[in-house]
Parts: C-alpha cells; structure tokens; sequence
C-alpha cells in the first residue's frame, strides 16, 4: 500500500520538519552491560536486553532526540575546541554555556530556556555514561545564573486555538479518509487536551500493542481516555458535543468505521489517496503540521505574515485553547489536563481570567 508523505504534502513551504536526527545520536542504553568480571549466560544476556528496554522507556522519544543532539552538538564544539568530551569538565562546560549564550557571529545566541535544556542533556547523556555531573559546581551554576539574569526573557508562549478558531479549521478539512482522521485527530486534541505525543500513542484498546501510550473506550454519553502521561497514569472523560459535526466522538467513531480500525493504533497513515487506512502509527509531528496547516487554511490571524503565524501556533495551542475556553471551575481544567498544580493550569489560560476581578476598584478606587 503507498502510504502518504510524512514530510512533504503540505502546500505550504514553512511546515516542512527537520532532517533525521545526527548519526552520532545512538541509543544510551547500549551502554547498559554486564560487569567485566562477570561471565555472560542466557539469562544475564536477556536481562541485559530488558533493563535496556526499560532503559529506552525511562524518557519520552522527543526528549531523547533533543538529548541525543544535545550531546552532538556539545561534542562538535569540544572537537572544535581541541577537547574532549568525556570525561566532564564543569569548566570546559561553563564556557560552552557561555559560548551558547554570547556566541561570536553570526551565530545567533540562544535563549535561556534552550541553553537549560541543553545542560540537561549533558547531564543525562553523562549518566549514561557513568559519569555524574554536578549542576551545582560553580564553574557552571555561576555562569548559568549569571545567562538567566543578563538574558532572561519572559517565556514565548504559543497561541491558543480558541472554540471558534477549532470549527473553523475542521471546516477546511475534506471527507475523505484522511480528512476524517485529521477532523478526529484536532476535534479529540482539542477537547481532551491532549498533548500531540498523547493524541498519536492511542491504541483501539488495552495493550494493543507494546508502545501503546493508552487507550480508548467509548460509551453512550462519551469517550473514556486511559493515558500514560508524564505524571502517570490518568483518565480524561470526553463528552459528547451538542452536534455531530463538531463532537469529537462521533468524529472518532467515524474515523474508526471508515477505517476499520477495531485493533491497534488509532491514528494511522492512510494511502496517497486518502481513501484506504495502513496499520503505521502516525508520527507525533504529523498533528503540528496539521495544525499549522488548518490555521492557514482557516484563515487565523490572518493579520499577520504567513511565517509568523506558523510560528505562533503549535500543538500546545490545542491545550491552550481548552484551558482557555472552557468555563468551569479551575480544578476540573487542572484534573483534565493531567497538570500538578494550578498554578500550571493558570498558564495554559490564555488571557482567559485577565481583569475579571478588579481589586481596584475593590479597595474603593
């Protein structure tokens, strides 16, 4: 069966996705073994091939490859430097931070959050190694401290793909397979708040398959998600909506039919022709260009330049838009999106609670 083009059937040039990930990027948990002094066997050998597995489980894919080419491109700049990376060198570190931070030009310098993220993934590739490196040591807390102070800026937030933006996008989509997939995909994204890796790791049912993320029952009165997250395991009731062509179970449930999926992923590539379903997990970049992709098509933000409108929404705007619509107590946002505290609930609501209450004029101004 020809499958569609992961990377490449968008009509529009900004959407495309980076290249694969560099060679150099292998999987740490190889680096998982047996002592030297101990002798293999059968079942060592299988245990070894299991804590690996568990291993390759302990981060989410995403943040393995950001770590991976975390971990390359230090490893460039250490090459470049006539260094090497390993074993660790808080020193050598803290200048590289440095460099990240006011690098010579043209290399643009990057944010804080990024050179944070970046310290992150030297810190868990040396574990993997075998090697502890120490956040505190001065040689880089210091130099670290001294970037967020000079050059911190308030975090860049995506936008929020508010009730009337979400029907309007659906309303581009055509009624082809494909299009039903994507209708169920931004419908059951938007009303669950999901994340995009949540949306795609959805199996028909429990431990359908071995890299199932969670899965879906669906009832009379709506859809029950299972979800292994970040924080756990946790449910997210969706409920039917007010109409079938904008409820995201029935969107589903259409999906499904047309597709005659009753096993296995739920989202899945479909052919060239948008007419026939494979059995090939979608990638979870599949529904940030499906977003870019709508809100153009939709006419969002039609203000401003193309470019920046595919910058300014990605698939957080889905969870965003949630928080930021719906008109219920605090909480039961915070227990839907699966979020620890409120004060994390408070920053998906975009400019939802701004000036609602005006102590102001409660202190009699």
């Amino acid at each position: 069966m020809d499958s569609e083009d992961e990377k490449s059937t968008s009509p529009h040039p900004g959407i495309s996705v980076d290249a694969q990930e560099d060679e150099s990027s292998r999987d740490k948990s190889a680096t998982i073994a047996l002592p030297a002094h101990v002798a293999g066997s059968g079942i060592l050998n299988r245990l070894v091939d299991t804590a690996r597995d568990y291993a390759r489980a302990a981060a989410s894919d995403n943040t393995l490859k950001a770590y991976a080419k975390d971990w390359a491109h230090f490893a460039r700049w250490c090459r470049m430097k006539g260094v090497e990376p390993l074993p660790p060198s808080p020193e050598m570190i803290g200048l590289y931070l440095a460099d990240l931070a006011s690098p010579a030009p043209p290399s643009p310098a990057l944010s804080v959050s990024t050179i944070d993220r970046r310290l992150s993934g030297l810190v868990w590739t040396y574990t993997q190694h075998g090697f502890t490196l120490d956040r505190k040591n001065r040689h880089i807390a210091t130099v670290l401290a001294g970037i967020k102070r000079k050059h911190a800026r308030p975090p860049v937030q995506k936008e929020a793909i508010l009730a009337e933006d979400i029907l309007a996008m659906v309303a581009t989509l055509p009624f082809d397979l494909r299009g039903l997939r994507d209708r169920a995909i931004l419908l059951l994204g938007y009303a669950g708040g999901l994340r995009r890796s949540e949306i795609v790791s959805l199996d028909h049912g429990k431990d359908d398959t071995p890299d199932s993320g969670g899965w879906i029952e669906i009832f009379d009165k709506g859809a029950l998600l299972t979800l292994n997250a970040k924080t756990g395991w946790r449910e997210v009731e969706i409920g039917r909506g007010s109409k079938d062509q904008t409820c995201p179970v029935h969107a589903l449930e259409q999906w499904l039919h047309f597709a005659k999926i009753d096993f296995g992923p739920v989202f899945v590539r479909t052919s060239r022709d948008g007419k026939r379903a494979s059995e090939t997990r979608l990638n979870d970049k599949h529904v940030a260009r499906l977003i870019k992709r709508a809100v153009l098509d939709a006419g969002i933000r039609s203000d401003l330049p193309e470019k920046d409108r595919l910058v300014l929404f990605s698939g957080h705007s889905l969870r965003a838009g949630l928080a930021s619509s719906a008109e219920v107590d605090e909480r039961y946002v915070q227990k839907h999106l699966g979020h620890a505290s409120a004060e994390m609930t408070r920053r998906y609501q975009r400019r939802r609670d701004r000036f609602r209450v005006n102590l102001t004029k409660a202190a009699g101004l």
